[in-house]
């Protein structure tokens, strides 16, 4: 297979994982709408080029009824010389041309009870250099001990199916990444990351492929579950007030540390697309402590690393 049937090939794979999850979350739109008294949001989209080489399509629903915004984009972006980010961590690509194609998704919800949810997997060439990249996340205002479970023990069960990668490495790996170092905790309750990744051996390329293939195919089982548990939770105005104050915290990780966010700027990409990441909208207020014993305070708990699988 030619490098350019390989890239075709990655990013096809990337836009039907877009088309699936895009109908799953509308589904959960429609199924949602009526509680809400809403129409149930539908995505909209807007295909974009790079000047430098390359493109990519945005999906978004903005004001939907379960979903106060979701993003799932595709992207495949291509240029003369690797950016600083990939030039400082692979010094021998400095100047070498390179080729990145992914699919990536944020969606934050209305409801405060059901968590806000992050995705992405991605493929880089640079230079004789390819490495695979992606995971998922699970980011909840209000912490459950179920949803905890549900979540990690679908991603368990999905990384157990491959040969080529280790649950409880990437979950760690996810722990230390999403860590917002100037709060002293964790962005939610984790899931799993990989970066930089390049199985050896017979097949590893192949292998690896099938992986994140199955990555996208469980994304809806280990989140869609919750959504429905919760979109139809009560809440008032306490609980939006304590969502918003988390979703302070969602922006800091994504502006401070996030290196899709970086890479994205470093690449001149779409703007709109990169930062469809944050949350519609958020709020911080000087020196909060939510009151001891509280559900709020509880979401504490959640935020330290903890083996939800068992």
């Amino acid at each position: 297979m030619t490098t350019v049937d390989t890239r075709s090939l990655i990013y096809e794979l990337m836009r039907s994982g877009q088309s699936r999850l895009i109908a799953g979350f509308e589904a959960a739109e429609r199924e949602g709408a009526p509680g809400a008294g809403m129409e149930p949001g539908r995505f909209s989209g807007e295909s974009w080029e790079r000047p430098g080489g390359g493109g990519g399509t945005a999906r978004v629903i903005t004001e939907g009824a379960v979903f106060e915004r979701a993003g799932v984009n595709t992207s495949a972006v291509h240029g003369d010389a690797v950016p600083p980010t990939i030039a400082l961590e692979r010094p021998h690509t400095a100047g070498k041309p390179y080729f990145a194609t992914g699919v990536s998704m944020v969606l934050h919800p209305r409801n405060p009870y059901v968590p806000a949810f992050h995705a992405n997997f991605r493929y880089m060439e640079a230079g004789d250099d390819w490495w695979f990249g992606g995971g998922m996340d699970l980011t909840p205002a209000y912490g459950f001990d179920a949803d905890a479970r549900h979540f990690h023990g679908t991603i368990r069960q999905f990384c157990e199916r491959h040969d080529v990668v280790d649950y409880q490495t990437v979950k760690e790996w996810c722990d230390r990444y999403f860590y917002i170092k100037h709060r002293k905790e964790m962005r939610g309750i984790g899931g799993i990351f990989f970066d930089a990744f390049t199985p050896q051996g017979e097949g590893a390329f192949e292998r690896t492929l099938r992986f994140v293939e199955d990555g996208i195919d469980t994304i809806l089982a280990a989140y869609l579950p919750l959504v429905r548990k919760h979109m139809g939770d009560a809440y008032g105005e306490r609980e939006r007030q304590w969502q918003l104050y988390r979703r302070g915290r969602y922006a800091e990780f994504n502006l401070v540390y996030d290196k899709g966010t970086t890479f994205g700027l470093q690449t001149n990409g779409n703007i709109e697309a990169i930062l469809m990441s944050l949350p519609p909208l958020a709020r911080w207020e000087f020196k909060y402590m939510p009151e001891p014993g509280s559900p709020e305070a509880d979401t504490a708990r959640f935020l330290q690393p903890y083996d939800w699988a068992g």
